[in-house]
């Protein structure tokens, strides 16, 4: 799946050099990417709220269809990654928020759980990310399964509320971005492959 990869580069810990060149890059227009779709899930259930501040001040309140889902575990095996983008704002731009929750793992719910935060402001080139899961807190988090592709791959819904103490901080530039809070239902994937990879340090 191109776009959770992409997610998952930008958000990995793989120096702020290739960070940046990964999520700055102008992104593939949906018309030419089958997998940007719209929408989270059949039941149209997904959402996202989240105050910004800071380098940008934004009350963010997205519903189901104007959204795009992906997720699945962190390359790490500590958790699971949550990326929504939000609406098209015109010539590719799109905000995208990608929340890394540790210490959760398939199925599974929680509470006080550890994130990092990456905000991709697509079409724009500027990417924050709190570089580290200590400034942002996942208050609770759970999971359901919503869809069966057989014993091979699941689907969840995750759906979590947090905040965050401390910024992300811009990648090319000296600003600062605060999600003050945020509250989400989005997705998660499984396959085998995930759930038999080998396990490294977070």
């Amino acid at each position: 799946m191109p776009h959770r990869a992409s997610a998952a580069a930008c958000s990995a810990a793989l120096g702020v050099a290739l960070l940046h060149a990964a999520c700055a890059a102008p992104p593939v227009k949906p018309a030419a990417d089958p997998v940007a779709k719209t929408g989270c899930f059949a039941t149209g259930d997904g959402y996202l709220r989240a105050r910004l501040r800071g380098a940008v001040e934004l009350d963010l309140d997205w519903k189901d269809a104007q959204m795009q889902c992906e997720g699945g575990p962190r390359p790490s095996g500590n958790g699971v990654r949550v990326s929504i983008g939000g609406p098209e704002r015109g010539d590719g731009r799109r905000i995208r928020l990608v929340f890394g929750i540790a210490g959760i793992s398939e199925g599974r719910g929680g509470q006080n759980l550890r994130t990092n935060v990456t905000i991709l402001f697509e079409g724009e080139r500027r990417v924050f990310a709190t570089l580290g899961d200590d400034k942002c807190t996942v208050d609770s988090l759970t999971q359901q399964r919503v869809e069966t592709l057989g014993a091979s791959h699941a689907i969840y819904r995750v759906e979590a509320r947090g905040f965050c103490l401390g910024p992300a901080s811009s990648l090319s530039k000296g600003e600062r971005l605060l999600l003050t809070s945020f509250d989400f239902a989005g997705r998660v994937e499984f396959d085998d492959d995930d759930r038999h990879a080998p396990k490294t340090t977070p």
